[in-house]
């Protein structure tokens, strides 16, 4: 028997903290929530995050030590981080896990999709309720040059535009600014020099493709994501299926007066929109395009999603999902 299953396991909480999620608000709130966590009684120790993808390797580290139970305190980055080091490791199975979350990120899109409220002691009391959902997790294969990489996402991939702005605003989040109202300036600066790609789209085995001159797509597993915008609207995350979304080639006046419609998800409507289901889905392109998953900016094109079916267990809001 592997030694490493033989750690006791841990019955309190294990916190990752970014200090730098929502323009820092990680640091500068976490004596708060610290404080609350303590109200609350929730058992914890805890750790700050002090770079890209460093709690990806603190979550294999504590699952090692015996944690199960993982609070992310920061965005849709770092929870996404947190999912990568449980499903990179495997030791345990991911359906032993139990991950929660209190938002400072900017986004905040998976928390949307499971009403856990943006106020801290909100979030904090569904920590203590307990209310749970085992929900779908997705893996993407993509390239970084020309090496192929693997990353696990718990919300929604974007490829193509939404790659592009989500990249810009990454930049801007370096730098201290953030929000909104910064994704939204990226989303009409950044049409300025886009330019469309001949994709193919292959939903599970199909031999034919979908082809077409693209201009955004997503795949995933939850609806909402760019803070907000319902881009996966007919997404369940539990149905063991992955959505997409496809945007076929439109002019810079239709994506503006479209813009409005990501929020409440009628854009699908339009007659260049397209939508697919599948357990796998494969997309290759000419030129390249983009990709990001969960906010974060990864490689490019070709891509190859796969689900992996109630693989994770999260504590979630009471009231519906969607």
């Amino acid at each position: 028997m592997d030694r490493k299953l033989l750690t006791k396991i841990k019955d309190e909480w294990f916190v990752l903290v970014n200090p730098n999620a929502g323009t820092r608000k990680g640091l500068k709130d976490w004596d708060k929530i610290r404080m609350l966590l303590e109200e609350a009684g929730i058992p914890h120790q805890f750790i700050f995050t002090n770079h890209k993808e460093h709690a990806i390797s603190l979550t294999t580290r504590n699952i090692k030590k015996g944690f199960r139970k993982f609070i992310v305190v920061g965005g849709d980055g770092t929870l996404n981080e947190v999912v990568n080091g449980i499903f990179f490791q495997k030791n345990v199975p991911t359906n032993e896990f139990l991950v929660g979350m209190i938002p400072v990120g900017t986004g905040n899109d998976w928390c949307r999709m499971f009403n856990v409220p943006f106020k801290y002691k909100d979030a904090i009391e569904v920590l203590k309720l307990g209310n749970t959902f085992v929900q779908d997790i997705a893996k993407v294969t993509y390239y970084n040059a020309t090496k192929p990489k693997g990353r696990y996402f718990i919300n929604v991939a974007g490829m193509g535009y939404d790659a592009v702005v989500a990249a810009k605003t990454n930049k801007d989040k370096a730098r201290g600014r953030g929000g909104p109202v910064v994704y939204l300036k990226n989303l009409f600066t950044s049409l300025l020099f886009y330019k469309h790609s001949n994709i193919e789209v292959f939903i599970n085995n199909q031999k034919e493709p979908c082809k077409c001159q693209a201009f955004s797509m997503g795949v995933g597993i939850c609806k909402y994501n760019g803070g907000g915008m319902k881009q996966l609207p007919n997404a369940i995350p539990d149905d063991g299926l992955l959505d997409m979304t496809l945007i076929k080639k439109l002019g810079k006046l239709s994506v503006i007066k479209e813009i409005s419609h990501l929020y409440d998800g009628s854009f699908i409507n339009h007659p260049k929109v397209a939508t697919f289901t599948g357990e796998k889905i494969k997309i290759t392109s000419n030129p390249p395009i983009s990709l990001e998953a969960d906010g974060e900016s990864l490689g490019h094109s070709p891509f190859k999603f796969e689900i992996i079916p109630k693989s994770l267990k999260v504590v979630v809001g009471q009231a519906n999902r969607g």
